[in-house]
């Protein structure tokens, strides 16, 4: 598990009380030599209540761990020596140029490695406090809930940072980084955290300036029934009546329409759509749906069908991924959404969707479709079952991707909402991401695929309005969209509401001192319309909601 260097105290009334005790140099060749020995995987930790005013010293030694330091029960064995205070650990951690984080009972590396080391009766309760490192995770904020932001992380805002103009020359030079270099960023915390965000923020910066760009739009889910089982995933019901956890629902083609000539009334430029596979779908269906939001508002956007549901209806109609995706954008399809995504690691597929399509297949579909001349966006799915090497590959198959096409318009972190999945209650996943990871998610998105992607969206559903601020300020330049009825996250356990006005995005954007603009799907400038300037981008008034149940 680890190594303990405990220096000896000679104690009066003992028979070693006129013991020579160890002096620093000999507690710090000690230290040193067990870290030589053992290497860095090791967990070496040394008492601080022993070695008061000497921990910087400790530290340089090559110590990684302080051990148990109570606030309450003091040290029985040295009774004479208290435990520090934490805000005095943490202070003078800093001062050696480290920062402290809280694990639980056992090292990291090992409350990673649950199967091997922990009792199968704690794994839920273990995986449910990690983050994705192994340290215990922040409980004071998660992904879909308006809670606040931990204020340690805040206050280093005011800091100094480490390496920000290190890591932002090395994105500057358009050459990306490598799986190594980018596991480091996503490893940073403390100060050298604060350096990744702050370095995003610069380059968001130069290349794409102070704006912050918002689109009116609605999202139509037109089913929850689905033949996939994903394991993160509260919005699907089953197909028979015994398997739903909720009331199942199946939109007509005429509500459907409804929807879309009721969001362009209300200024959309842009209607998302997607659903479950329902048992019934073919490729004919999502052909429907195209012509249908065409038919009912002819000069909207359509921004439809994740790959999967590209899949699914070209398998369905035996035709050819590239000729299916002409025929939709024959019927007026113009860009996919990159959900679906998740985690492209086959690996971490096989655990949290594995009858879905695997990564190769959504990076064909893109592919494809970005060939006949859709664009699309990229998303990430973190905090449930994978790890930062995931994260990693994920983003360099998306810079690659987009090396060859130039198809993706942005890229949007999505942090997994666990309240509700599957996966989390029956405790297999993480509890979503950590506040310092949804950041940095952010920040090295930005950094990572300068120059060949330039807008990174925050999902403020999933991040919360204080959350989607921090990201505004960590590399992301795009707010997404005001959603009107979004359903996914709130199926989830989020909390962040169905809708936020136009008029709300632009006051949040100018809070932190930038300029709002409103844009097409496609990153333009929406035609001038004469509602727009009256204050329907801003209308509050609910929008209907009609749908068969079944």
């Amino acid at each position: 598990m680890g190594i303990i260097i405990q220096n000896f105290r000679a104690k009066p009334g003992t028979r070693m009380a006129s013991a020579p005790e160890p002096d620093l140099k000999e507690l710090q060749w000690t230290i040193a030599v067990a870290r030589l020995i053992f290497g860095p995987q090791m967990s070496i930790q040394a008492p601080p209540n022993l070695s008061e005013g000497q921990l910087t010293a400790l530290v340089a030694a090559g110590i990684n761990d302080w051990g148990g330091v109570s606030p309450v029960t003091p040290d029985h064995v040295n009774p004479e020596a208290p435990w520090p205070q934490l805000t005095q650990l943490a202070r003078e951690t800093r001062a050696a140029g480290r920062w402290l984080v809280q694990r639980l009972a056992l090292a990291p590396r090992h409350a990673l490695a649950l199967e091997t080391w922990v009792n199968p009766r704690f794994h839920t309760a273990v995986r449910r406090r990690l983050d994705a490192d192994g340290y215990r995770a922040e409980s004071t904020w998660y992904a879909g809930s308006a809670l606040s932001p931990p204020a340690p992380y805040l206050s280093l805002r005011a800091e100094r940072v480490v390496g920000a103009e290190e890591i932002l020359t090395q994105a500057e030079s358009g050459a990306g980084f490598s799986e190594s270099q980018l596991l480091r960023l996503f490893s940073l915390d403390g100060e050298a955290w604060a350096g990744v965000t702050t370095a995003a923020d610069q380059l968001r910066s130069q290349v794409v300036g102070d704006e912050i760009t918002y689109v009116v739009n609605r999202n139509i889910n037109y089913t929850n029934i689905c033949t996939h089982r994903c394991g993160f995933c509260a919005f699907a019901k089953g197909r028979s009546a015994r398997s739903l956890r909720g009331p199942g629902y199946l939109l007509d083609f005429d509500e459907i329409g409804r929807r879309v000539a009721e969001a362009r009334e209300h200024g959309a430029t842009e209607v998302c759509l997607q659903g479950g596979i329902h048992p019934s779908f073919d490729g004919n269906t999502y052909l429907q749906i195209v012509k249908t939001a065409k038919a009912a508002a002819p000069d909207i956007h359509v921004h439809a069908f994740s790959p999967l549901e590209i899949w699914h209806g070209a398998q369905t109609l035996n035709l050819s991924l590239s000729r299916y995706l002409g025929r939709l954008a024959e019927a007026g399809l113009r860009s996919l959404p990159g959900t679906a995504a998740e985690i492209l690691c086959d690996e971490v597929r096989a655990v949290i969707c594995p009858d879905k399509i695997q990564t190769d297949q959504w990076l064909t579909v893109m592919r494809e479709a970005h060939a006949v001349g859709l664009r699309s966006t990229a998303t990430i799915m973190f905090g449930h079952v994978e790890r930062p090497i995931h994260w990693v590959r994920h983003l360099r198959a998306i810079r690659v991707l987009q090396e060859q096409t130039g198809g993706f318009t942005e890229f949007v972190p999505l942090p997994f909402v666990h309240q509700e999945s599957p996966l989390w209650r029956q405790g297999q996943a993480r509890s979503g991401p950590s506040w310092r990871e949804a950041l940095l998610m952010h920040a090295v998105a930005r950094l990572a695929l300068e120059p060949v992607i330039r807008n990174v969206q925050v999902s403020w559903v999933k991040m919360g309005r204080r959350g989607a601020i921090e990201a505004l300020q960590s590399g992301a330049n795009d707010l997404g969209g005001v959603l009107m009825n979004e359903s996914i996250t709130r199926a989830a356990g989020g909390v962040n509401g169905q809708q936020m006005t136009a008029t709300e995005m632009r006051e949040l954007i100018r809070s932190i001192g930038r300029q709002p603009r409103e844009r097409t799907t496609l990153y333009g400038v929406p035609a001038a319309e004469p509602w727009s300037a009256a204050g329907c981008l801003g209308d509050t008034r609910p929008l209907a909601f009609n749908a068969a149940l079944v």
